[in-house]
């Protein structure tokens, strides 16, 4: 009984431990949307200036996922994570004191490159350390803490602008990522080198891109999931200023019951999804079931426009979470000596989704205006873009056979 107590706290105070570096990762990705007002007005920047200087935080977070993800398999969880976050209070600091747009954007995508590893290390090390079930949980409690990142990026940083200054800002998250590396040292278990089989050290990611659950899940992660981070992150905030009229602190207010909205579904979803799995329900069944909801949500901004304000956001973000299944799914399909891959290759396929649709929504935006289009219709063009991108990867998963059957709690690749 002594020693059943002691792994639960052992392996609580490994996913605290992890947890805490993953909701300064969430609040730094998703500070974007509640700035973006005080950045276009201070350096006058345009939707597309916008989107890139967001999208930069994702492009630095994706170009390092493959070689990340060898490094997990070969050297271990702990050591990954405490050289991205080194990078990423590295980055905080050059934000914190950036002069111009360039030095800006070249700091956010030092950020992205330093945060990296905050959810993949957790998730590489749940895979190795957990039974399934129990992965399935932590993986939606670990997305539930980074909705308490998203949250708190919202009212609460809005609240201390005018404490801090947006400057000031980052340099408070570069110490408390720097906190978090104390942490992680001194809690988080230390992995042998070369833990995966010879076998699966010489599979490398051909092996990943090849299999045919990874196939089936890509454009749904690079669409529907990459879209989810990408309107959380940066368009719900204009969105809420430049189509429906809201104020900044209102646009904020917004953006808090999204977060919190999400910060529930990722709860229910640790608490809900064991049981399902148990009774038969699989990762497949509940994508299919759940994602047309997110694309009703899509169809509803733009049929509403200016009237489509922080609940139709709401209902996106929530019913697009059936996507964030995908991860662990797609995890239990590998063996253990390519999970830390597996994992780090869809979240290159998702994060450069992130990257691409905050970017093209921006770009959108701004040719439609161009063109003439007024703000509201430009703005619902480049979403009607967006769900015809989500719809086209929703067909594709109901058409794809992945060849391997049902994706059950047990994850057998």
């Amino acid at each position: 009984m002594t020693q059943m107590l002691l792994t639960r706290r052992l392996a609580v105070a490994i996913f605290l431990s992890f947890a805490f570096a993953y909701f300064f990762s969430a609040l730094v990705r998703g500070v974007t949307a509640t700035l973006a007002p005080r950045f276009s007005i201070e350096l006058g920047l345009g939707s597309g200036d916008l989107g890139l200087l967001a999208g930069a935080y994702f492009l630095g977070f994706a170009a390092t996922q493959l070689p990340m993800g060898s490094a997990l398999d070969r050297f271990g969880p702990r050591r990954v994570l405490l050289g991205c976050l080194t990078l990423a209070v590295l980055g905080c600091i050059a934000f914190a004191s950036a002069r111009n747009f360039l030095e800006l954007t070249l700091a956010r995508g030092l950020i992205g490159v330093g945060v990296s590893a905050c959810l993949m290390a957790p998730m590489t090390s749940f895979r190795n350390r957990f039974n399934p079930e129990a992965q399935i949980r932590a993986t939606s409690w670990m997305l539930m803490t980074g909705s308490f990142g998203m949250v708190a990026s919202t009212v609460p940083v809005q609240w201390l602008l005018p404490h801090l200054g947006w400057r000031g800002l980052f340099w408070c998250i570069a110490g408390a990522l720097a906190l978090a590396m104390c942490v992680i040292g001194k809690v988080a278990p230390v992995d042998s080198q070369k833990r995966h089989t010879l076998a699966a050290a010489s599979a490398g990611y051909g092996a990943v891109f090849r299999h045919r659950t990874f196939l089936r899940f890509a454009p749904i992660g690079f669409f529907q999931y990459g879209g989810l981070i990408a309107i959380q992150s940066l368009w719900a905030g204009p969105w809420l200023v430049e189509v429906c009229g809201k104020t900044p602190e209102e646009s904020a207010r917004g953006l808090f019951v999204i977060n919190a909205s999400m910060l529930l579904s990722f709860m229910a979803w640790g608490a809900i999804v064991p049981r399902l799995y148990r009774q038969g329900w699989t990762a497949h069944r509940l994508v299919a079931l759940g994602l047309p909801l997110s694309l009703g949500a899509l169809l509803l901004a733009v049929g509403l426009g200016q009237d489509a304000t922080a609940w139709v956001w709401v209902l996106f973000c929530t019913a697009s979470t059936f996507a964030s299944l995908s991860q662990p799914a797609v995890g239990l399909a590998f063996p253990t000596g390519l999970a830390g891959r597996a994992l780090s290759a869809y979240n290159l396929i998702m994060f450069s989704g992130v990257f691409v649709v905050q970017w093209s929504i921006g770009l959108s935006i701004d040719v439609l205006r161009t063109l003439g289009w007024s703000t509201i219709a430009a703005y619902q063009g480049a979403i009607a873009f967006f769900a015809l991108c989500c719809a086209l990867s929703y067909f594709w998963f109901l058409a794809f056979d992945d060849g391997a059957g049902l994706v059950r709690l047990q994850g057998t690749p």
